[in-house]
């Protein structure tokens, strides 16, 4: 008798977690995305910044070609980092025979949207103005700050995430010549990191 009231109790509480947060979010797209950064990152090293002193505060004059790398890299880095996300949680959420798109994974994707995209153009309009120094470090901010406000409507995880990611972007505008080590720490390694631990705990 216990142990079928224990079963209920445990399906109850699936039901209402089902019910107000985004549960297929895989642990795979975590490290998937995590791997693609560091990809991203080790190419932005070698074709631009090994060349060039840009992790500074002053501006610096960008030309054209650079401009173009550095944006390709970007956006090549983000599209496979969502194509990988998306494959992922698909996958999972098949797997455990739920929406993939329903009012949760909406208010996941809106609560994620608005910081980055924000911290988005901000990075933009200082790339063009020559302030590629900084980058890293807002980059990071912004996404720590989207992963929190996110956080309610998936796993608690996400928000330990987001508070490591504003950290180390904080350190990054301290520390700005190292400003792409952190980046790569904070959008590699721990984003790897985080990936197995959810992939482990909700598998």
């Amino acid at each position: 008798m216990k142990e079928k009231y224990l079963e209920d109790i445990k399906e109850i509480k699936d039901i209402m977690n089902r019910s107000t947060r985004f549960i297929s979010l895989s642990g795979w797209s975590g490290v998937s995305t995590g791997l693609i950064a560091l990809a991203g990152v080790t190419a932005a090293y070698f074709i631009i910044f090994q060349k060039q002193n840009w992790l500074i505060e002053q501006p610096v004059s960008i030309n054209a070609t650079n401009l173009f790398y550095l944006l390709l890299i970007a956006v090549v880095t983000l599209g496979l980092s969502i194509g990988s996300a998306i494959f992922f949680t698909t996958q999972k959420a098949i797997k455990q025979s739920q929406k993939v798109w329903d009012q949760q994974s909406k208010r996941l994707l809106i609560n994620l949207a608005i910081p980055l995209v924000t911290g988005g153009l901000l990075c933009l309009l200082l790339l063009f103005k020559g302030f590629v120094g900084f980058l890293p470090a807002l980059t990071l901010v912004f996404y720590g700050l989207a992963l929190i406000n996110a956080s309610k409507y998936t796993w608690p995880e996400l928000r330990n995430l987001g508070l490591f990611e504003i950290v180390l972007g904080l350190l990054a505008i301290q520390f700005i010549a190292h400003s792409l080590l952190l980046w790569a720490l904070g959008f590699g390694v721990i984003q790897v990191i985080y990936g197995l631990i959810v992939q482990k705990k909700y598998k």
